[in-house]
């Protein structure tokens, strides 16, 4: 059984699937934001680390470069870190406004992250509510001409190769210039991926159970089930159950999902306190088909990691930024991992998962990772506006320490970011 505390890693309530307009569980926020009322609070520029304040020192600030954050919780404009630095904000939904009503804490605090890495850069910041507004939110900052985007959010129910709509929006990103960052996700411990070859009357067994448990603790649970395109004409099912041992009752069953062309089903359910399970049902008999379950709010107790790279972050061109614990000098147990299912590792860095050191329960995940890497790239193209997307990510990637097996890996990709290193000023120490 998966324990009511498997998920306060994160330090915080996870958003988990934020549903807009009552349509949006596909996307949801790759890490954690609850300090919503704090978000205009000044903080010290040291508060991202001694190695940025020195290239800080050393005149690096992001000068003359501009960087696109693209958020689905909105921003809050007015924020203090802010002050100054927001050129434009855009919104590509169902309002067409960037919200300032107290529902911004994630967005604000990745702008408010890239502002305090690269003070000087000019930021351009743009909100969406479905996948076609992303795209068209992306194209924007690309018309912009922006050098850099981040995007910390993440697509559940895509494929992990980088054939999503999503991932080939990041793609055409790069090729147009623009250096593309994302996060891994944090579904390290709630994503399950395998064959549908252990079948009894047409449910999925993981090993020797067809059950797959979640702990219920009153918060709605989001479930994805997704396949290969191959199986795309076949259906499966994904079903919650609540039980008490000795009795069970269907509580939900997925519905496809039809925003994104992608086979996939979704469930999103309110439940009290107890025990759930997941089944996956399907044809009678094996098919071969891949599967991947996912739960961008509870963990599985059947879990495989590898594999777990949501989108856009699984394009090939992306940046794609794990989270790491600096304290205990390991990955975060829930950063998002690969290989890719075309056989990439997937990860290219790892960057602190708390980036502002001083705010251990506030914006902390993957997501937080990315923004500040993000910023660094900002840095890097200060120093070497010459550079193109790919020597960017090169200059980032080689530039790491080992944080895992030597060389790169699924895991850690490349290493821990060294901001410094990557930069390469030369006055900067750190």
């Amino acid at each position: 059984m998966v324990s009511p505390e498997s998920r306060r890693a994160l330090a915080v309530a996870v958003l988990g699937v934020l549903v807009l307009a009552g349509s949006l569980a596909l996307l949801a926020t790759s890490l954690s934001a609850s300090t919503v009322g704090s978000q205009t609070t000044s903080t010290p520029a040291t508060a991202v680390g001694p190695e940025v304040a020195a290239l800080h020192d050393a005149g690096v600030t992001g000068e003359n470069v501009t960087v696109g954050v693209v958020d689905v919780t909105g921003f809050d404009t007015d924020a203090t870190a802010l002050d100054g630095r927001v050129v434009d904000a855009r919104a590509f939904g169902s309002d067409g406004t960037v919200r300032n009503d107290g529902r911004n804490a994630h967005g604000t605090a990745a702008a408010e992250t890239v502002a305090r890495v690269a003070p000087d850069a000019d930021l351009y910041l743009t909100t969406f509510d479905s996948p076609d507004g992303f795209r068209r939110a992306v194209e924007w900052l690309v018309a912009e001409e922006v050098d850099v985007v981040v995007a910390p959010v993440s697509f559940y129910g895509m494929p992990g190769d980088g054939t999503s709509p999503v991932a080939d929006v990041a793609e055409r990103a790069t090729d147009e210039g623009v250096v593309f960052v994302s996060p891994t996700g944090n579904l390290a411990r709630s994503h399950w991926t395998g064959r549908y070859r252990g079948v009894e009357n047409g449910t999925l067994t993981f090993g020797d159970n067809a059950r797959n448990y979640v702990r219920g603790d009153g918060r709605d649970v989001a479930v994805w089930l997704s396949w290969d395109d191959a199986h795309r004409e076949q259906d499966y099912t994904a079903e919650l159950h609540w039980t008490d041992g000795s009795r069970s009752r269907l509580v939900a069953r997925s519905s496809p999902y039809p925003g994104d062309g992608v086979p996939n089903e979704r469930i999103v359910a309110r439940v009290r306190s107890g025990t759930y399970y997941v089944t996956v049902r399907g044809p009678a008999n094996a098919t071969g088909a891949r599967l991947e379950l996912s739960s961008p709010t509870h963990d599985f107790q059947h879990v495989r990691s590898a594999g777990s790279l949501v989108a856009p972050a699984s394009a090939p061109s992306v940046v794609t930024v794990g989270a790491y614990d600096a304290t205990a000098r390991r990955v975060e147990p829930f950063s998002s991992r690969g290989p890719t299912p075309d056989g990439r590792d997937g990860v290219d860095l790892v960057a602190p998962s708390h980036p502002d050191a001083t705010d251990t329960e506030g914006f902390v995940g993957s997501s937080a990772a990315a923004t500040y890497a993000g910023g660094v790239a900002a840095l890097v193209v200060d120093e070497r506006p010459d550079l193109a997307p790919r020597a960017v990510e090169r200059r980032l990637e080689t530039t790491a320490v080992d944080a895992g097996r030597p060389g790169a890996d699924p895991v850690t990709g490349y290493g821990r970011l060294r901001p410094v290193r990557a930069v390469g000023a030369r006055n900067a120490t750190g």
